[in-house]
């Protein structure tokens, strides 16, 4: 019988230098991921290329890939007033995590 090992994904909100446009993906790698969102070469991430969002604001940690979609698929659905008020409730001088991680 195989031992399952913990796996990690995160739900996180991005964010351009102004503030003005969020992004919410997943990913099982954010410091990967990240990096990848800064990739200017890349046409893979359109939206995060067009909008300059390369800025972490807020994630969420998971260990089982099925929660962690359902929870990128609501927090979509949100307005862009409860997601402010989610980044608001965990880093509300809305300062950039990206060195933190």
């Amino acid at each position: 019988m195989k031992t399952l090992g913990t796996h990690n994904y995160y739900v996180y909100v991005l964010t351009n230098k102004n503030k003005t446009v969020l992004y919410v993906g997943v990913t099982n790698n954010l410091s990967v991921r990240l990096f990848q969102h800064r990739d200017l070469n890349s046409s893979k991430y359109s939206f995060t290329k067009r909008y300059k969002c390369f800025y972490l604001l807020y994630f969420e940690l998971f260990h089982e890939v099925d929660q962690a979609i359902s929870r990128e698929k609501q927090i979509k659905g949100w307005s862009r007033k409860k997601k402010e008020d989610l980044i608001n409730e965990y880093n509300f001088d809305w300062r950039f995590l990206n060195d933190e991680l």
